[in-house]
Parts: C-alpha cells; sequence; structure tokens
C-alpha cells in the first residue's frame, strides 16, 4: 500500500519459464511431424503383415533362403489338407516371385519346396501321395520316362523310413544337378533332371494338384 512493488516469488517465475513449453509447436513443425507418423505408422502395418504372413499353422517359414548361391524368395504357402488332417505346411520359394504354374514350370532358376510335417508320416505314405500326385499329373509315356528318377526317390524314402511332426523335408532344384532331397537337415541324395523337378512340381502345381487351396497358396494367392 506505499507503492511499493513486491518482488515475485520464485514460484512464480519458474510458472512463467515453463509457459514456452506448454505451448504448441509451430503450424511448420506439425507439417513436418504428419509425412513422418504417415510413414512410421505404414511401416509398421506393413512389418506386421509380414510377420503374419511368414507363420502358418505355427510354423515359422523364413522370407527369403540361399540356396546354390542364389537368393530365393517366399513365393507362397498353404496347409496340405486330406479329409479333415492337416498334414503339412507346404513353401514354395523361388528366385522371381510367380503367380502362374507355367511361369514356375518355365523358371530353370533355383528353386525349393519344403514341406514342415505337422503329422508323424510312414515312407509307405509318402511315396503314395508322390505316386499319386505324379500320375494324375502325367500321361502313361511321360512317367515311362519318369520311372528310373521316381525309383531313386523310393529308394531315398524307403531308406527314411518314417518322417516325424516337426521334421522339414527339402525338395532342391539345383541347376545343373537335379532335384536334392533333404530330411531333416540330411542331405538323402540328388536325383537328376529338369523334367524331373518340373513332373514334382506338377504334383502342387499341376491341373490335378494334390491341394487346390494349397496351390493357390503357394502361387502367392
Amino acid at each position: 500500500m506505499n507503492g511499493t512493488v513486491e518482488p515475485r516469488s520464485n514460484e512464480c517465475r519458474a510458472e512463467i519459464d515453463l509457459t514456452p513449453h506448454l505451448n504448441p509447436p509451430p503450424q511448420g513443425g506439425r507439417r513436418l511431424l504428419k509425412p513422418a507418423l504417415a510413414v512410421f505408422v505404414t511401416t509398421s502395418l506393413l512389418l506386421c503383415c509380414l510377420a503374419r504372413a511368414a507363420e502358418v499353422e505355427g510354423v515359422k517359414l523364413a522370407d527369403k533362403v540361399q540356396l546354390a548361391g542364389s537368393e530365393l524368395t517366399l513365393n507362397g504357402a498353404g496347409v496340405r489338407t486330406r479329409i479333415f488332417f492337416k498334414v503339412y505346411v507346404g513353401a514354395l520359394y523361388l528366385q522371381k516371385k510367380a503367380t502362374g504354374t507355367d511361369a514356375v514350370l518355365g523358371d530353370a532358376g533355383a528353386k525349393r519346396v519344403a514341406m514342415h510335417l505337422l503329422r508323424d508320416l510312414e515312407a509307405e505314405q509318402l511315396l503314395s501321395a508322390f505316386n499319386d500326385g505324379l500320375e494324375k499329373n502325367h500321361t502313361p509315356a511321360e512317367l515311362a520316362r519318369l520311372a528310373p528318377q521316381v525309383k531313386q526317390l523310393e529308394g531315398i524314402f524307403n531308406a527314411v523310413k518314417a518322417a516325424k511332426k516337426g521334421d522339414v523335408i527339402l525338395l532342391d532344384y539345383l541347376p545343373g544337378a537335379g532335384t536334392r532331397v533333404t530330411v531333416r537337415g540330411e542331405d538323402k541324395g540328388t536325383i537328376a533332371g529338369e523334367e524331373f523337378n518340373r513332373a514334382l512340381l506338377r504334383i502342387w502345381l499341376g491341373e490335378q494338384p494334390a491341394d487346390a487351396s494349397l496351390k493357390k497358396a503357394m502361387l502367392g494367392g
């Protein structure tokens, strides 16, 4: 009341000092943040989708694999179902993605079919399924030409005797060598001939595939 102005307390000064930090950023800052946020959200969604696409029936599938000095990409994967039973997860790897059977069969590069077993299978069951698929997609004359290679495949599976749930069977086409059969990580032999590899692929991708839904999935559908 005597006309003297009392100094502001430290608490008031602190409140004043904090005020600028509570103010919103300038308009230009908001313009910069929005595109960055959009990119972050889009990238996160894409990564999430890729993660889901790389797992089928609890089986985690590599998006890319190395084979014969080439990098192969997962073209598609699905489940082989017989009646009501889920037999295995089938995955197709190619150097260049394809959506049609002709494109896959016409590709002379390295490729892989991976079978991740969801149940136990005896050698006889495996051979029966392979022979059935070959017979449905080839003429008698074509089967006659393939007979030596089919006999070699039978010898490989008979030596294996059985495959258990969780085992992985790989059918790798190596250009210039043939189809290498790997079971549980062990090389069981290589069957010569590009024609034989195309015949095997028709089991899953031919006009009468082992499983129509699996064919669609392997072709990226």
